[in-house]
């Protein structure tokens, strides 16, 4: 089976680390915020249009890492996002930043659909099930 995955590159800037230039730990999922949203926009889904057209918001319902080694300042790494689930009102994100060829941190997202006004729970717009759908990696 083919492996649908997207890549986001980023460089390591003196504001993403600490005082011994090694990135700081919750930016790792700012990182990987990132490459999800860039994600959905080069999909034609922008935050932006999914609110204001769908009326529906994506949160992060729940997010955990694993850090295996540092990046550091002024390093160029790659965010790379596969979907691994798509449910009726949520869907999951399987996250690895690398350096090179080299894994970094590995993270795993399940982000939930709100309506943008009520912020309860509802079912994501079809376009968007079958788009991710389709991108799924098992």
């Amino acid at each position: 089976m083919e492996k649908h995955y997207f890549d986001w590159p980023v460089r390591v800037y003196y504001e993403d680390t600490d005082c011994a230039r090694v990135v700081y730990y919750a930016n790792y999922f700012k990182f990987m915020e990132r490459a999800r949203t860039e994600w959905l926009r080069a999909l034609g889904w922008s935050q932006e249009r999914l609110y204001s057209e769908l009326g529906v918001v994506f949160v992060v319902a729940e997010a955990k890492a694993k850090y295996r080694k540092p990046a550091r300042l002024d390093d160029e790494l790659v965010v790379r996002s596969t979907v691994t689930a798509c449910g009726r009102t949520s869907f999951e994100f399987h996250q690895e930043i690398l350096r090179g060829d080299e894994v970094l941190t590995v993270g795993d997202v399940r982000c939930g659909t709100l309506d943008a006004h009520t912020f309860r729970p509802v079912a994501m717009p079809e376009p968007i099930s079958e788009e991710l759908k389709k991108l799924l990696n098992h």
